[in-house]
Parts: structure tokens; C-alpha cells; sequence
């Protein structure tokens, strides 16, 4: 496949135009750098690459051969409500992402193990109690998701000892988890953690709802994946009665997580603003150009999306 005009929008575009500029690799060829406000009709007709986050509002295929979406997730390409051509590629960004997320997810397992906010609160009232802090090793920490991100998730978690399992649609074995479940069979019995990497597909939406809550005991529900997979009503019933002990939530349906939203003020969960894995200008620009390479090459591509499942 031979790409010619490419076109560039969302919220790195200037950081990627500017590093381009020191490119020569792209010579050649047609590029243009538009805020996603700015892209008309006429720009996607253009062009035969479109490089983003997501589609922009007026989104039409044009005579675009190949999509490239800049982060881990494409459940808004799969939500533009037509099926996606056959002779369309869509790809993904491939990148540190499964790092980023296993410090993300270590910082707040840490600060709970060894109790931060108690031994704050303690130093407020000049009270001086010890409470043993518990150990990485006595965590079991269950992710939902076995792909790449998972399995970089599971290898930095099983490092420290954590106990580590896995489910995926298939139940297929993985490097780094002690055993990994299929949907159909997922126990979590005892579970200290639960960590969702999924991405959003029919088959996950609203997984977790009142019936995945009600098996938790005390469990703490992390969410790094995707915000339609979670039903959040059913999430603040869980940790109304106990079986959620706390949600660390990082994704959401709607973001901004609007102002009114009861998940601000519960305290029972600790929101951040999709920050998790974000993309880096280079490393979007980085995995775009190998990908681009491999697209013209005809080489394999590990980051081709599978329409068909969705991610």
C-alpha cells in the first residue's frame, strides 16, 4: 500500500508537526496538520492516511486506505455507525503503555498497603499508633485483559510477588499469570484487586455490572481500561454494601466526567483524568512512522485492529 497524503488532527497535532519538521522520512509526501475544529470535508476527501486519537465529527472515509488511531483504544472509530470497510486498515498505537499503567496501579496498591492516608491523618492529630503495613506478597490481583498491556501488567506485578491471575474471552494461557480464566468461568474468590484493561466491544460493555460487583468481598476495583465497561450505579451500590472497598477510576463513558456526576464526591473513589498510559508526542510519532514502514513494506503489523472483534 502506497500512503501520499496524510492528514493529522487531535490534541498533538502541533507537537508532532514540530517534530516532524527535524524528519526527513516523510519527504515526499503531502502532510497536513489541522485542530480537529478546522478539518473539513474536503481535507478527508484528500487525504488516504488520517492520523488521530478518534474521528472527528464530520468523519466520512473519503479515499482514506489506512487509519491510524494514536492511542491503545479505537471504540470510537468502532462507534462511527457504519460498518468499516473491507479495504479500510486500521491500526493502533503500540507503545509503553503497559508500564506506565503497572506504576500507575503500584502507586495506589502501595499507598493503601502501607497505610498513607492513616498515618497522615494520625500525623494531623499527633497520634502515634503503629499499624503494620501488608505486603505485596499477600495481594491476589485479578486482570481483566490478557493482551499486551495486561500480560506488561502482570510481569511488573508478579515481580514483586503479587499473585496474579487472568481472564480473557478465551481463557488462553499467558507468560506472567498464575492461571487465566475465561469470562464464562471467572472466580473471584478472595480477590484484593481487581484491575480492568479490556477494551470497549459489544462483549464488554457494561461487564461489570451488579452481578460482577456482588461476588467481591472488600475488594478494591481499579479501571484502566475503558468507561462503558463499568456500570457505575452498580458500582456505588457495591460500595454502599461492602463488597467494593474502593475504585480507582481513571476512564470514563463521558470525559470530562461531568461536574454532577456522584462519583466526585464519593469517598470511596479516587478519580484521575484518563492519565493512566497517556501517549507522548514521540511515542505516537515514534510507533506511526514503524507503522507507516510495515504498511508500505506489506510487512506483518502487530498493531492491526481486528474490526471484527474490535480491538
Amino acid at each position: 500500500m502506497k500512503i501520499t497524503n496524510i492528514l493529522f488532527t487531535g490534541r498533538l497535532v502541533k507537537e508532532i508537526e514540530r517534530l516532524l519538521d527535524a524528519e526527513d522520512r516523510l519527504k515526499g509526501r503531502n502532510l497536513r496538520f489541522l485542530a480537529e475544529e478546522d478539518v473539513s470535508l474536503e481535507d478527508l476527501k484528500w487525504a488516504d492516511a488520517y492520523v488521530a486519537f478518534h474521528p472527528v465529527a464530520n468523519f466520512h472515509f473519503g479515499n482514506i486506505k489506512w487509519v491510524h488511531s494514536l492511542g491503545a483504544g479505537v471504540d470510537r472509530y468502532m462507534a462511527l455507525g457504519e460498518r468499516w470497510p473491507e479495504e479500510v486498515l486500521l491500526t493502533r498505537t503500540i507503545t509503553s503503555f503497559g508500564k506506565k499503567i503497572g506504576e500507575y496501579t503500584l502507586s495506589y496498591m502501595l499507598k493503601d498497603l502501607q497505610h498513607h492516608d492513616t498515618f497522615r491523618n494520625q500525623q494531623v492529630r499527633g497520634d502515634w499508633k503503629m499499624v503494620a503495613p501488608r505486603t505485596l506478597e499477600e495481594m491476589k490481583v485479578v486482570i481483566f485483559g490478557t493482551g499486551e498491556i495486561g500480560q506488561k501488567l502482570a510481569r511488573i506485578l508478579a515481580f514483586f510477588g503479587v499473585q496474579v491471575e487472568g481472564v480473557s474471552r478465551s481463557g488462553t494461557e499467558k507468560d506472567h499469570f498464575c492461571r487465566v480464566m475465561s469470562l464464562e468461568e471467572v472466580s473471584l474468590e478472595n480477590a484484593d484487586y481487581i484491575i480492568n484493561t479490556l477494551p470497549l466491544t459489544k462483549d464488554t460493555e457494561r461487564l461489570f455490572d451488579e452481578r460482577f460487583f456482588g461476588q467481591l468481598n472488600q475488594a478494591v476495583f481499579v479501571n484502566v481500561g475503558r468507561g462503558g465497561t463499568v456500570n457505575h450505579d452498580a458500582l456505588l451500590k457495591a460500595l454502599e454494601s461492602g463488597g467494593l472497598k474502593s475504585a480507582v477510576l481513571d476512564v470514563f463513558e463521558e470525559e470530562p466526567l461531568p461536574v454532577g456526576s456522584p462519583l466526585w464526591s464519593h469517598p470511596g473513589v479516587r478519580i484521575t483524568p484518563h492519565i493512566s498510559a497517556i501517549t507522548t508526542p514521540e511515542e505516537g510519532l515514534a510507533c506511526f512512522l514503524e507503522t507507516l514502514e510495515a504498511v508500505e513494506s506489506g510487512r506483518q503489523l502487530r498493531n492491526r485492529v481486528d474490526v471484527g472483534r474490535g480491538y
